[in-house]
């Protein structure tokens, strides 16, 4: 049986949380979908982390021109 949830994390155990809302997939029960708020979610946290990167490499490009 495959307990991935499409978080990355395996889930094995019912005790396991990965903040993924997919705890532990009890019962062999596992949703397919997100929903439009979870996809907004994730989208929002993915581009926060883009912006981080983003000015991480802007540091860099500075720090090489110095």
């Amino acid at each position: 049986m495959n307990d991935e949830c499409g978080c990355a994390m395996h889930h094995g155990r019912h005790d396991v949380d990965c903040g993924c809302g997919m705890h532990g997939h009890e019962h062999g029960y596992r949703r397919r979908f997100l929903t439009k708020a979870e996809k907004i979610e994730k989208l929002k946290n993915y581009a926060e982390e883009l912006k981080k990167e983003l000015k991480a490499v802007d540091e860099k490009i500075k720090e090489m021109q110095s």
